[in-house]
């Protein structure tokens, strides 16, 4: 579910979120500004690049027969986007305060193209990986530099409510690109599948260069050495830290989920296909409705209390995936999913309130921390799997969902109002 600029050579008026947490009057978003054209094309570079990221997960239990895999060796193919991802955010962030967000938003999708058609020539599960690994390694250019570009953007008024329309546009992305690679697939080919999505990101950059604003906010580059400290100062708070190690907690949940419930319901007595496993993704569109209107509870609710409770809804929803009736599966999945969001969604906001002088360093170093999280999501459940199946799946994921919630509740602290700024009371 990244930076744009923002650093401490520029200087910004005091912080003026959109949400005083515990607070109810809080100035939210305007109605009216749902249809600015920056939340739309904000949406839209959102849905472009998660239209690919998890694609594969409808086509693992394919590739395990294509090319004779296991269940780890094809999960590469998912997690070497997120390697990717995690490896080169903070150097991309730092490359969106040098050439702006604009510029690198709609060249990162741009350029993400070009991997996305060549992996439709692989030869071999190895080579679909390392073009899956260049994907990933061009995706921070939009995860990153965005979670910046609304944090500074919508400084003033109405952030949370916006990321949460950004999350939206990823889980709207999310299901296209895993349902359509599945339908394709069953119709032609999987080399087929990677053209369409090709085509369509191809499509988006197009619309990107030419509708997505120039950010009113003006910025000076910052220099590598101080940007580097930057980082180093970031690391050093716990709540800064702690808010790291919620993103890989919550992208963890979410991609274990998605990508081991594939193996349990291709097998009894589910027995379902690829066209049918990538249907399955359609209850992130219950996140697509929820995840918006959830933005707003998390300004009323406080980001904290937010955090928790969308944690233990999701752990609750992957625990009725147990029940073997696919019926309260779907209902489970899409509980999870829809509480992962909403973790995500508050994460991200807080985390642009935390660090207001170093939006773009705290947002890649968050974005290296998240997609880390999603490549041990993809991995580590392999061996639970060979342990207990999807039962032990579901213990692990339930645990470490308990631990976003337990981090939350420990480190983070509310959102305090003074004299027209936001203060964190932090011990550190």
């Amino acid at each position: 579910m990244n930076p744009k600029a923002v650093t401490s050579s520029l200087r910004v008026q005091p912080l003026r979120p959109a949400v005083i947490d515990n607070q109810a009057g809080a100035s939210a978003l305007p109605s009216s500004s749902l249809l600015d054209i920056r939340v739309l094309m904000v949406a839209l570079t959102g849905f472009c690049v998660f239209l690919d990221v998890y694609a594969t997960q409808t086509l693992l239990p394919l590739f395990t027969r294509i090319f004779e895999a296991s269940k780890f060796e094809v999960s590469l193919t998912v997690s070497a986007v997120t390697v990717g991802i995690a490896l080169s955010a903070p150097w991309i962030g730092l490359a969106g305060e040098r050439f702006g967000p604009k510029q690198t938003m709609a060249m990162s999708v741009t350029l993400l193209t070009i991997p996305l058609l060549l992996a439709a020539t692989s030869p071999s599960l190895r080579a679909l990986i390392g073009w899956r690994f260049v994907q990933g390694l061009l995706m921070p250019g939009v995860i990153s530099v965005t979670m910046a570009y609304i944090s500074e953007e919508w400084a003033a008024a109405g952030s949370a409510a916006v990321m949460a329309a950004y999350v939206a546009g990823n889980v709207l992305g999310g299901v296209t690109g895993r349902f359509l690679t599945g339908v394709v697939a069953d119709h032609w080919s999987w080399r087929a599948s990677f053209v369409v999505l090709g085509v369509l990101n191809g499509a988006g950059a197009a619309a990107v260069w030419r509708w997505l604003p120039t950010p009113r906010a003006q910025v000076r580059p910052t220099p590598l050495q101080s940007a580097l400290r930057q980082m180093v100062r970031l690391l050093r708070r716990p709540v800064i830290l702690a808010t790291f190690v919620i993103g890989f907690a919550t992208l963890f949940s979410l991609v274990a989920t998605f990508t081991y419930i594939t193996f349990y319901l291709s097998a009894e007595p589910f027995m379902l296909g690829a066209t049918a496993l990538g249907s399955l993704f359609f209850v992130y569109l219950v996140g697509v409705v929820a995840t918006p209107v959830c933005g707003r509870w998390i300004e009323r609710l406080g980001h904290r209390q937010s955090l928790i409770l969308s944690a233990l809804a999701a752990a609750a929803g992957v625990a009725l995936t147990l029940w073997p009736s696919l019926p309260a599966v779907l209902v489970g999945l899409a509980l999870c999913s829809t509480g992962v969001f909403v973790c995500q969604s508050a994460a991200t906001s807080y985390l642009g309130h935390i660090a207001p002088r170093a939006r773009s360093s705290a947002a890649g170093l968050y974005t290296t921390f998240y997609y880390a999280g999603g490549t041990a999501g993809a991995a580590i459940p392999a061996f639970a799997w060979s342990v207990g199946g999807w039962n032990a799946c579901v213990v692990l994921i339930c645990a470490v969902l308990l631990l976003d919630a337990i981090v939350a509740l420990t480190f983070w602290r509310p959102l305090q109002h003074a004299d027209g700024a936001i203060a964190i009371i932090d011990g550190a």
